[in-house]
């Protein structure tokens, strides 16, 4: 059954081509009277871009690679969209007028076309953790001064998003995010420092792209939602707590004062927090499987082990310590991992590089987005000297 709706909703994805952007355009498809797609933007995936933009006939389709522009505009010859490649055509994209955008591009690259988005006061669906992470204090006042709404579309926030009483947040006693564990879970250190890409990108519950679910699998994908839960919810440092939750049913929870605990619960599907920002304030159809609690029969708990995944340990003192901490936890990250998919570091290195990245680069207080932007190339060239000694 198609949503009802009144008027089309005309939306842009930035990263089309990822695990998000895929299961946006899937909700899409399936409520082809509820959105008009505007923009597409993808970094080097050419042919399925060229495929999303035959199909859902955006008004531009944008490849951040400029050596991919003549295949792309050779794939879209005769119809109407518009070619553009780039970064800053990738920001153009964001700029390009839509009532939502859903800012799926990975890592810090998606910061500068987000921001874009925001700037000019539209809705923006956040799957792009580093936005906060790197520049939270900076892309929060930006959100405030253009009349933005900003929306999580990350499971574990979007689910607090669900359930936090904003009109009362004194109320509140702590969020609790939940993790799966990832599929190192039950892995002893020696078997570990082992691990190949292949197992590590096997992830139990979700279905993503390859550097989340090396995050996943490290524990730092629940570090930088941490941070990020720091910036999205008016809550301390201390009052963010994560617990290992296998079955991926619980997605977070918040707990008040008075000793309710409210969770919000679900298939491990994004499809369904992406079908709330996509509906918001309204709920929306999807094809998520529905959630059979007799069927699953037991879920279960245990607190995260910070000395076999130090990165949730290394994500925490980085928001503790504040400034530039989180944007040199990010960048470390994104080198370290690259550094493992590639085959030039081993799993457990990957917390390694980034502690050794802390260490070695000053905390600094966040100036500007420049700064911002500095300070992330800093850490990736220090990243990078720390891996070529390993």
């Amino acid at each position: 059954m198609r949503s009802p709706v009144t008027n089309p909703k005309r939306i842009t994805i930035l990263g089309s081509t990822g695990s998000i952007g895929c299961s946006t355009l899937d909700i899409v498809s399936r409520n082809p009277d509820s959105f008009v797609v505007e923009a597409l933007t993808a970094f080097t995936n050419v042919e399925l871009l060229a495929e999303q933009a035959r199909r859902f006939r955006p008004s531009i389709a944008v490849i951040g690679d400029p050596s991919l522009k003549d295949q792309l505009s050779e794939a879209l010859s005769g119809t109407n969209v518009r070619v553009a490649a780039g970064a800053e055509a990738i920001v153009d994209a964001a700029e390009h007028p839509s009532d939502l955008v859903m800012a799926a591009i990975v890592g810090a690259a998606g910061l500068k076309p987000t921001l874009q988005a925001v700037r000019r006061g539209t809705t923006v669906a956040l799957a792009n953790k580093e936005c906060l992470v790197c520049a939270g204090p900076l892309f929060l006042a930006e959100v405030e001064a253009a009349g933005a709404t900003l929306l999580p579309v990350d499971s574990e926030h979007n689910a607090i998003f669900q359930v936090f009483d904003f009109d009362r947040s004194d109320a509140v006693e702590k969020i609790i995010l939940t993790a799966s564990g990832g599929p190192f879970r039950a892995t002893n250190l020696s078997d570990m420092e082992k691990v190949t890409p292949e197992q590590a990108v096997k992830h139990p519950t979700w279905d993503m792209g390859a550097k989340i679910s090396i995050d996943s699998a490290t524990l730092m994908n629940k570090g930088l939602e941490m941070i990020e839960a720091d910036y999205l919810f008016p809550v301390s440092e201390d009052q963010i707590e994560v617990l290992v939750h296998p079955q991926s049913v619980i997605h977070s929870m918040v707990a008040y004062r008075d000793g309710s605990v409210l969770a919000q619960l679900g298939s491990p599907d994004m499809r369904t927090p992406i079908a709330y920002t996509l509906g918001w304030p309204n709920r929306m159809e999807t094809p998520a499987p529905r959630l059979d609690l007799a069927a699953i029969g037991q879920l279960s708990f245990e607190p995260p082990d910070t000395e076999r995944f130090p990165a949730l340990k290394l994500a925490r003192q980085a928001l503790q310590s504040g400034g530039t901490a989180p944007t040199i936890l990010n960048a470390a990250n994104e080198v370290a991992v690259d550094g493992f998919l590639n085959g030039r570091l081993g799993f457990l290195d990957i917390a390694r590089v980034v502690e050794a990245t802390l260490c070695n680069i000053q905390r600094e207080r966040v100036e500007n987005l420049e700064h911002v932007h500095t300070v992330d190339d800093r850490a990736r060239d220090a990243a990078e000297h720390i891996i070529a000694q390993i």
